[in-house]
């Protein structure tokens, strides 16, 4: 019998949110126009996520206001 809860990660698609923009202060996590967010993509894994997440940080590091975050959509789609 198989368990609803159990996840077989090799299976699972984990997908995961890379956005950004800039922010009022070095020290919050409020954007200053959220209109102007940067939805960068969806990945299927964390892996490809945190490597479009560098590639974006990096490209934006002259700007300290500037930041990327990785969302782990996954964990709404299914909070178990």
């Amino acid at each position: 019998m198989s368990d609803p809860h159990h996840h077989d990660v090799a299976s699972d698609q984990l997908l995961h949110l890379v956005f950004g923009g800039e922010l009022e202060s070095l020290t919050g996590s409020k954007f200053r126009d959220p209109k102007k967010l940067d939805i960068v993509g969806i990945y299927p894994n964390y892996a490809e996520a945190e490597k479009a997440w560098k590639a974006k940080a990096q490209a934006t590091v002259d700007n300290a206001h500037m930041r990327y975050f990785i969302v782990h959509m996954h964990r709404f789609l299914d909070p178990t």
